[in-house]
């Protein structure tokens, strides 16, 4: 059997799929909205903010990663900052528009829990897979990866268990119960669907 060859995405594959994949990403954060739940990384950083501060969540999707793009920069190059910020804005600009596009009369918790992530996991599989990134401390544990040696996904697992224990200061103990079972519905995707040597179009 032949083995595939390596076959970089084109230009128009990188930008169809940095305009569809943070669709799914903003689909999934509305469902966690609705839902009154919270997310890691960036997002989840938002998520505080806009529980604490009652500040609009498209605002803070877009300026909560504005630090985070130097350390994109020098971890990852030019290519990949520019696909991030373009994938940010756009989560943004979307969070902003859907509410004028589509209105949820009742959400399950259960549901919303499970379904966001699965929507968010979706999106950011997309993501990963055309070499850019939700921004954030996704970023900033690469780039501490490369710097210091500190593992990048260990990095990243205390960072989202420090935002949830933070929601237990704003939301109560079910929705953050209900907000770990979307990190798992999210990380399921990722870990199933993501594996290295599987996916020869990088």
């Amino acid at each position: 059997m032949l083995k595939p060859s390596h076959q970089p995405h084109t230009l128009f594959e990188d930008a169809q799929a940095l305009l569809v994949a943070p669709l799914f990403v903003a689909l999934g954060v509305a469902l966690f909205q609705q839902a009154g739940l919270l997310s890691g990384g960036a997002v989840g950083l938002a998520f505080l903010l806009h529980y604490l501060l009652d500040w609009p969540l498209p605002w803070l999707l877009f300026s909560v990663n504005l630090p985070f793009y130097l350390f994109a920069l020098r971890a990852m190059g030019w290519t990949f900052t520019i696909k991030t910020f373009c994938t940010v804005a756009l989560l943004s600009l979307y969070a902003a528009w859907l509410p004028h596009w589509i209105e949820f009369a009742r959400v399950d918790r259960w549901f919303a829990a499970i379904m966001g992530g699965f929507m968010v996991g979706v999106g950011l599989l997309m993501i990963v897979r055309h070499k850019a990134s939700l921004g954030g401390i996704g970023v900033l544990a690469l780039y501490w990866q490369n710097t210091r040696g500190w593992p990048a996904g260990k990095v990243q697992m205390v960072a989202d268990l420090l935002i949830l224990i933070g929601g237990l200061l704003m939301r109560d103990p079910w929705s953050v119960l209900l907000s770990v079972i979307g990190a798992l519905a999210l990380n399921l995707v990722l870990a199933v669907n993501h594996k290295s040597g599987r996916y020869m179009g990088t």
